[in-house]
């Protein structure tokens, strides 16, 4: 990884009003259990099918930080890709996701402020009953156009 050349995401210039990104997930066992082995958590609700079953829910559910976690994997992979970071995010889930669901995802850009370097995303995520699990928006660094390492390599030869 180190020393590898990697290719930036959209700089904020090439960025436009209404430029979009969709795409699904698929919740499966594994991702479930690298989340909970990372972070330790060990809510019934997210692995225990006999408490689930005692809940209004029924069965157990992805916690709502991997449903961001997906969220997070568009912004920083396609839009605007990566180098991105964001930075504030207000979304809710107004549904849940189970296990295996499928998600679907529309993420596109509502507003850029050049002077602030910042990116506004609308971001929709629908199950495949067309359910919404997530609205909302996050607000986005794009990637920073890097210096050249040409220019101050030299610096010393003049």
């Amino acid at each position: 990884m180190l020393g590898k050349k990697r290719k930036l995401g959209k700089k904020i210039r090439d960025l436009q009003v209404g430029d979009s990104f969709t795409t699904s997930f698929t919740v499966e066992d594994r991702d479930l259990l690298m989340y909970l082995g990372l972070t330790d958590d060990a809510n019934p609700l997210y692995i225990q099918h006999d408490y689930a079953a005692q809940t209004p829910f029924k069965r157990p559910i992805v916690p709502t930080v991997m449903v961001f976690g997906m969220v997070s994997s568009i912004v920083s992979m396609h839009l605007p890709g990566q180098g991105s970071h964001i930075i504030h995010q207000e979304l809710s889930y107004p549904k849940p996701v189970y296990h295996y669901a499928e998600v679907r995802f529309n993420v596109e850009i509502s507003s850029i402020n050049l002077e602030e370097h910042i990116v506004s995303l609308q971001v929709r995520g629908y199950d495949e009953e067309g359910g919404e699990v997530v609205n909302g928006t996050v607000q986005v660094q794009p990637p920073f156009h890097p210096n050249s390492m040409n220019a101050n390599s030299l610096e010393n030869f003049y």
